[in-house]
């Protein structure tokens, strides 16, 4: 498999934790540059990998009256600001084979989002791109079968996959995040990561609601069972998050955490070495 690098680090195969991090979606023009600046600053003192996530459109909400964004065009307009200015990776997610291309020119990494990864049209114009393509597994797949939608973004010659666990749903109201999801997407030879506010989920209702208080659990957890990365929506003031604010983690709270799964990742490694 090819390597995949990103800001110059190799991700996967036991280099550092990549941090994807961010708002769950565009709230605004001055909150995006805000957050992206705020994480740029925290990752770099740090030194690790990161790249900048927020959506444009949030096109899966639980209820109509849900705020799903700007858009695509306004969407991509404030995320081509953030990388002009900071300079940093930026991940957004498409929803439709027709966005692929004009969010390409803008982005460096695709999301497919977990209840579309199994739609072969998006994944096969995603692959097209030749950008990095991020595969959420869907709640309602098991680990094992994601090879399968590898199988089809490899159809269009891209091998630049990053497979992310987002939690398995048994219906009863919650997620479950199974450790073992970590080393069999791994044998599909590409990185995983785990995304740590999504798999807090408690779908249902008008609104999705979550257990914010299990992210650094089951965080470290997945760290430990060798996950190549952490996926986490962050907000600077969660209770008046505009999307997702039951498990947005806070920004006030993330640097400890971060370093926590860092140096966690550094005793694993050392414990292999």
């Amino acid at each position: 498999m090819p390597k995949i690098t990103i800001n110059g680090s190799v991700i996967g195969n036991g280099q550092p934790l990549l941090f994807i991090l961010g708002p769950c979606v565009i709230e605004s023009f001055n909150h995006t540059l805000f957050m992206a600046e705020q994480l740029t600053e925290l990752t770099g003192k740090m030194k690790i990998p990161f790249v900048f996530k927020a959506s444009f459109d949030k096109a899966n909400r639980s209820s109509i009256d849900s705020f799903r964004g700007p858009g695509m065009t306004e969407g991509l307009r404030i995320l081509a600001a953030v990388k002009e200015k900071f300079g940093v990776t930026i991940l957004t997610d498409i929803h439709l084979p027709a966005q692929a291309a004009p969010v390409a020119e803008v982005v460096d990494i695709l999301q497919i989002p977990a209840f579309l990864c199994r739609q072969t049209d998006l994944l096969l114009a995603a692959g097209k791109t030749g950008k990095i393509i991020n595969i959420k597994k869907g709640q309602f797949i098991a680990p094992q079968d994601m090879v399968n939608i590898v199988k089809k973004v490899e159809s269009t010659g891209n091998q630049k996959i990053i497979l992310t666990d987002r939690g398995t749903s048994f219906g009863y109201g919650g997620l479950i995040s199974d450790v073992r999801a970590v080393p069999i997407m791994q044998q599909t030879g590409y990185p995983v990561i785990f995304d740590a506010t999504h798999s807090a989920q408690i779908p249902g209702g008008s609104t999705t609601g979550g257990n914010r208080q299990y992210i650094p659990v089951v965080s470290r957890a997945m760290v430990a069972a060798g996950a190549d990365g952490i996926f986490m929506e962050v907000h600077d003031n969660v209770d008046q998050a505009k999307s997702d604010r039951g498990t947005q983690y806070p920004l006030g709270q993330l640097p400890n955490l971060l370093e926590e799964l860092v140096s966690l990742r550094s005793i694993i490694r050392d414990f292999h070495d």
